[in-house]
């Protein structure tokens, strides 16, 4: 039976966010958007507000990532926009369904110059999969619907609705549309055979996964396809976790050998992008499995490339029938290969020197962190090291930009992780250049009781622009820092806590305290600047 409601714009929209299952709403204070915060008032509906509007944004975007459901921010018109739009495009490229709503001003006085008068639309059409607005009160429901499911629908992405003033503002009443359950994509059986085959006949297959395989809830289905076809899994992204490092087709380290000497990589639900050396793998076959048609690499060739619901797709590779080789052999070889280079980084996670290096901050966090815990990446150099020491026990822990590589997630994602896990361990690994950009939402965390730690990898330089650029030139510039900075006083200014740990013998009781804390604490970690991240930026 179709439910009509009744109100104001805002709780004419919070009557379809309800339906659709989103549970907060994260903002940063506007008048252009009021009746929505009345409506989330009035009802007890969770609101968090922020510092800037981008960390809006990246805290939806973190609860759509986490959760798998849709993520919620509001912003005022104009600036508030605008300012949200490196989450948004963070949101587009990372395939989260996240939802902005923007203000707008009136538009019976469009033209005339009302404050923070602008056109969002163009600006945001092309980092959305579907940006509108909506000038009747009456028809905020089913827009509001209808974003919602586009944004679930593969591809999932952001979705963007603006409301003219009159129209938040004004009473209306409306049907309350249903949710829509998305339908699975269904992929073409033939592609999905001709993968199949490509994986279970060749000597040395790799199987490469990355979000859409979380995010799909395809984990299980990933799992029962490797164990079946014996193929050694690398992650990325948040499909890091999705087999335990215990497994034994759980692969980290030997990534350079593993593609290096593969005769068929399949890359599942992450696209070929500068991460994966553009989808070229020397001589090997290339197997691209997406979720929809829209992500099929159009720089390669692919020998064979299923879209559709990952699910699906996996679990017809575990069932397949056919003729297999015998993969013992390389599993073996990888995990020599993986054993050896574990070895090494033990060693550089247990090194004593002072400075401190980054490689020894990550072997104490690997024992202070939990295997629930939320592990967040907002920084560059710093945060390249986390990829390499860090390893997700389980699926749906792991949050770093993506492949935007937009810096200033990291106190947007710690506010929705919090929000989504409120019982677990979040920690945010940050550069201290990354700081600069959200450190400030510190003081919305604390407000809010939401604690976290932080741990800053402070070496004083813009580590990923420093060392390449003195390479290339004999000098850089625009790459320092001020060295040593107290960001520990700043998390203290703000209303949380912290500490500076100069030498490597004093992690581990510091990483206890912020742990310990129950407030934002930020452990501000002065290590070695002349230790760069050994790889290419991969710019091209």
């Amino acid at each position: 039976m179709t439910e009509r409601v009744e109100g104001h714009g805002g709780a004419l929209a919070l009557a379809a966010l309800r339906a659709h299952g989103v549970r907060e709403m994260f903002t940063l204070s506007g008048g252009h958007v009021f009746p929505l915060y009345d409506a989330a008032h009035t009802s007890g509906f969770p609101l968090y507000d922020v510092r800037h509007e981008q960390s809006a944004v990246f805290a939806a975007e973190a609860v759509a990532k986490l959760q798998r459901r849709p993520g919620l921010a509001v912003l005022t018109a104009g600036p508030g926009v605008t300012n949200g739009i490196s989450g948004l495009t963070s949101a587009f490229f990372n395939a989260s369904p996240v939802l902005v709503l923007g203000g707008r001003a009136p538009q019976f006085r469009w033209g005339s110059g009302s404050l923070q008068e602008m056109d969002h639309l163009p600006l945001v059409a092309p980092v959305t999969k579907h940006a509108e607005t909506v000038f009747t009160a009456d028809d905020i429901p089913r827009a509001v619907s209808a974003a919602l499911t586009t944004a679930l629908t593969p591809h999932r992405g952001p979705v963007f609705l603006d409301f003219p003033l009159e129209a938040i503002f004004s009473v209306g009443d409306a049907d309350l549309p249903a949710p829509t359950p998305v339908a699975p994509v269904e992929p073409d059986p033939d592609e999905v055979t001709k993968a199949a085959r490509l994986i279970a006949a060749a000597a040395r297959p790799v199987i490469i996964a990355g979000s859409d395989v979380y995010a799909g809830d395809a984990v299980a289905a990933l799992r029962e396809a490797a164990e079946a076809l014996q193929v050694p899994v690398f992650t990325n992204g948040m499909g890091r976790g999705a087999l335990p490092p215990e497994h034994p087709l759980a692969f980290a380290k030997a990534r350079r050998v593993a593609l290096g000497d593969a005769d068929v990589v399949v890359v599942v639900g992450t696209p070929l992008d500068f991460r994966l050396s553009f989808g070229d793998f020397g001589d090997a076959a290339v197997v691209h499995v997406v979720d929809a048609p829209t992500q099929r690499a159009g720089h390669v060739q692919p020998a064979a490339s299923p879209a559709g619901d990952l699910r699906l797709i996996l679990s017809a590779f575990a069932d397949h029938t056919g003729d297999r080789a015998d993969h013992a052999d390389w599993i073996e070889r990888l995990r020599t290969a993986e054993d050896a280079a574990r070895a090494r980084d033990a060693a550089e996670m247990a090194a004593d020197t002072d400075p401190i290096r980054p490689a020894r901050v990550y072997g104490e966090l690997r024992r202070a962190l939990a295997p629930d815990a939320i592990t967040i990446g907002d920084g560059g150099d710093f945060v390249s090291y986390a990829g390499r020491y860090l390893e997700p026990s389980q699926p749906g822990t792991w949050l770093d930009p993506g492949p935007y590589g937009c810096l200033g997630t990291g106190m947007g994602y710690a506010m929705g992780a919090r929000v989504s896990h409120p019982d677990r361990q979040v920690c945010v690994l940050m550069g201290d250049g990354a700081a600069g950009f959200s450190l400030m939402d510190v003081e919305s965390l604390v407000r809010q009781r939401l604690p976290v730690v932080i741990v800053v990898g402070n070496n004083g330089i813009w580590g990923l622009e420093k060392h390449p650029m003195r390479a290339m030139y004999g000098y850089d510039v625009a790459a320092d820092l001020q060295p040593e900075l107290r960001y520990d006083r700043v998390v203290e200014a703000l209303g949380g806590a912290g500490e500076t740990v100069a030498k490597a013998a004093d992690l581990r009781p510091a990483l206890g305290r912020a742990f310990d804390a129950g407030v934002p604490y930020l452990v501000n970690v002065l290590t070695d600047p002349a230790d760069a991240y050994p790889r290419s930026s991969n710019l091209a």
